[in-house]
């Protein structure tokens, strides 16, 4: 493979310019969703370049009422000037201030009369992991807080803060006050960061693929030649009828975490991070809460989601990295009765899709269904193999457990062949949900309580749920690899 020549300063200037047009988009992004979600403190407009703010001008989200969002953008071509002390308190070039203390003045400028502010600084740079206080930031959050509060004057963090302090021209109290507002978005690469906001794209109702993407930058570098230093909501939405983006509604994020951390979780309206509280270090391998985190805890902080989210939202879009039954249980939550649009970004071999609760679909696809008689009582268990076969896995637990079913209802696609390409698209999960959903009806008239065993896309695990009523109670189970094999996580009235 021909490898790619190494940067000129022109396409070094030119790639930090798009890296910066890049996260005033994402603003610009956030001002749509906030208030067609009626998200409480809106952004009203979205600066760049903006004067009278000092040094953290690149990217400024404004609202009615503070603290405001300050954003300094440092685009680098390598990885040889990780963020660490050296980075933050030299001196420029030409002996100009450092970074840190350009941070520091502006930071006093604009706190002078008591106010709050949120600041940033956004960069591909690296974290130095040997740096004494840059190691504590906090990925949760971004900050360095309240770690680099921890140890004495004489430890090697209370001599990094004295250091810093001495630079940003700053006593120690007052780096600790500024430290406490200052994220550090780290490691922001260019890759991952065109994803992130091509998810943000698709939850603000808009195209998300590349072109879409470049075509919102494109038109911030095009404002700011024209010496446009704030965009506002009619700007931006004039912006999204002329490059015909509009592709559905902004929706209200929720942000559901169990095995990894969410990208979008900064961006949500609620989020629920459970990624500490699942067994396990690996997010391939993370199955169930780590004690004594239980099952019912998560089923309580999912059930509240609807109460976390901007009054009157009606669309919502479901983010992060959950399992089956967490998956299932959001459905329910948000059931088709409540009048929820609900969406979940479904990855798959074609790339990302939205798949939404109200995406239509002609003609029901009816499932292939296999009933197998378990005789251990007058209960109902179903497997749902669409992605892989499990029929022998649920029968083997059936029996170990003793449950008390008396049959079990295999439902696997029309084809009748599980496999990860058999739910193509939104269009598909939802009438393949409907006839699922239509079949259980049938099957359920006597039944009191259902055992419910799923082997299927994310995306079409909400979808069903959505549309669970009007059917018996449910014990939806979770595959957890290890030991019995499933476990019962959640239980539902439908």
């Amino acid at each position: 493979m021909a490898h790619l020549p190494a940067p000129g300063p022109t396409s070094v200037r030119t790639t930090g310019d798009y890296y910066q047009w890049l996260v005033a988009w994402e603003a610009c992004l956030t001002l749509l969703r906030e208030n067609a979600a009626r998200s409480h403190n809106p952004v009203r407009a979205v600066g760049v370049e903006l004067d009278g703010v000092g040094n953290l001008d690149d990217v400024v989200l404004l609202r009615d009422v503070p603290p405001n969002t300050y954003k300094q953008v440092k685009y680098a071509v390598d990885s040889s000037t990780p963020v660490n002390a050296e980075y933050l308190t030299k001196p420029t070039a030409s002996g100009g201030p450092s970074i840190l203390k350009k941070i520091a003045r502006t930071w006093k400028q604009l706190t002078a009369d008591g106010g709050s502010v949120e600041l940033r600084l956004v960069t591909n740079r690296a974290a130095d992991p040997a740096d004494d206080l840059v190691k504590v930031c906090d990925a949760r959050t971004g900050l360095l807080m309240p770690k680099a509060a921890t140890g004495g004057d004489r430890s090697a963090r209370g001599k990094a803060r004295a250091r810093w302090a001495e630079e940003a021209g700053l006593t120690e109290a007052q780096l600790l006050d500024l430290l406490s507002v200052l994220k550090f978005d780290l490691s922001v690469n260019m890759g991952k960061y065109q994803e992130h906001l091509r998810l943000l794209m698709a939850v603000a109702g808009l195209r998300h693929d590349q072109q879409a993407l470049e075509s919102g930058a494109g038109w911030v570098a095009k404002m700011v030649r024209e010496g446009q230093r704030e965009l506002t909501l009619a700007m931006v939405e004039a912006a999204v009828d002329e490059l015909a983006l509009k592709a559905g509604p902004a929706r209200a994020v929720l942000s559901i975490a169990t095995l990894k951390p969410d990208l979008m979780a900064p961006d949500a309206d609620h989020a629920i991070d459970w990624v500490d509280r699942f067994e396990s270090d690996s997010e391939y391998t993370k199955r169930r809460p780590l004690s004594p985190h239980t099952w019912a805890q998560l089923q309580a902080d999912i059930e509240a989601a609807p109460g976390r989210l901007p009054a009157g939202a009606t669309a919502v879009s479901v983010t992060g990295s959950i399992r089956l039954a967490p998956a299932f249980l959001v459905g329910t939550t948000f059931r088709m009765v409540t009048g929820t649009d609900l969406a979940v970004l479904q990855r798959g071999r074609a790339g990302s899709q939205l798949w939404s609760t109200n995406d239509p679909f002609e003609t029901t696809l009816v499932p292939e269904a296999t009933e197998y008689e378990i005789g251990q009582g007058d209960e109902l268990a179903v497997a749902i193999a669409v992605a892989t076969e499990i029929t022998k896995d649920v029968q083997e637990y059936l029996r170990e457990q003793a449950l008390p079913v008396g049959k079990l209802i295999v439902l696997a696609p029309p084809s009748g062949k599980a496999n990860d390409g058999s739910v193509p698209d939104s269009t598909a999960a939802n009438a393949l949900a409907v006839g699922i959903r239509d079949h259980l009806r049938r099957s359920t008239r006597r039944v009191q309580r259902m055992h419910l065993f799923l082997a299927c896309p994310m995306g079409l695990a909400v979808l069903l749920g959505n549309r669970w009523n009007r059917l018996c109670q449910t014990i939806v189970y979770e595959d957890i690899k290890i030991g019995d094999g499933y476990e019962a996580a959640f239980t539902m009235e439908a």
